[in-house]
């Protein structure tokens, strides 16, 4: 338990939400959407088919799942930098 808590100090001050980290968040999610429509071997299979843009609704979660973890990696990674 201690090595938990001690390492809850070290954690590091992240950059709070506002207009520049949502434009990283969505150009990040318009790149995995672009990754996922030349990926996905099937875009439209599960019980919806055909979503939105012809992803059906797995392949969505599939793409903003990603684009959401490529989110946070660019915006941990500029704010640490110093870009936002």
């Amino acid at each position: 338990m201690l090595p938990l808590l001690a390492a809850l100090g070290t954690v590091p001050n992240t950059v709070e939400w506002g207009p520049n980290v949502a434009i990283v968040m969505i150009i990040c999610n318009v790149l995995a959407f672009g990754i996922g429509k030349q990926v996905i071997q099937i875009p439209d299979a599960g019980p919806a088919p055909g979503v939105f843009l012809g992803l059906g609704l797995p392949a969505l979660l599939a793409v903003t799942s990603l684009g959401h973890a490529i989110g946070v990696g660019a915006i941990l990674g500029l704010a640490n930098i110093g870009v936002l």
